[in-house]
């Protein structure tokens, strides 16, 4: 399988979003710094948003090209993946958390907690860097193994 521009698009895409989510994190002395600041905490909940967005996309996206099963929601679309061994079991637990996370971002964004957003911003990011690994692991092995397969045949 050649490598999907569509995938390729969304994982420069997250890979910038999260080097400025590591930016502000980085940048930040305390949560109260954080949430005295509303520009900030309305930047880094859209970003975490779209880095989740994008994942879900790239998740979506590999799931038509190999014919796994459809998912039923956003977090199905991680279950999805994992069950085809694209993501592992141990890594699971956070994705779930990303999709619960940007549904409420979504639907709830009146009732966000700074806290877990704060949480987010200072322990997670680097759970979007274990899926893009987990996303190009699993496309590079499978375009290993279809090339590998092609010098066989000729």
């Amino acid at each position: 399988m050649d490598v999907d521009e569509v995938i390729l698009e969304r994982l420069e895409f997250l890979r910038n979003e999260v080097v400025y989510l590591k930016q502000e994190r980085d940048r930040l002395r305390s949560f109260q710094e954080y949430e005295n600041n509303v520009r900030l905490r309305r930047a880094v909940e859209r970003s975490l948003q779209v880095c989740v967005e994008a994942c879900l996309d790239i998740g979506r996206r590999l799931i038509a090209l190999k014919g796994f099963r459809y998912p039923e929601d956003n977090k199905d679309v991680f279950q999805a993946l994992a069950e085809e061994g694209v993501v592992s079991q141990e890594l699971l637990p956070a994705l779930l958390d990303m999709a619960r996370f940007r549904n409420l971002v979504v639907h709830n964004y009146a009732k966000i907690d700074d806290a877990k957003v704060y949480g987010i911003l200072k322990k997670h990011l680097g759970d979007f860097d274990a899926y893009a690994r987990a996303i190009v692991n699993y496309l590079t092995a499978e375009t290993s193994g279809e090339e590998a397969k092609s010098e066989g045949d000729g």
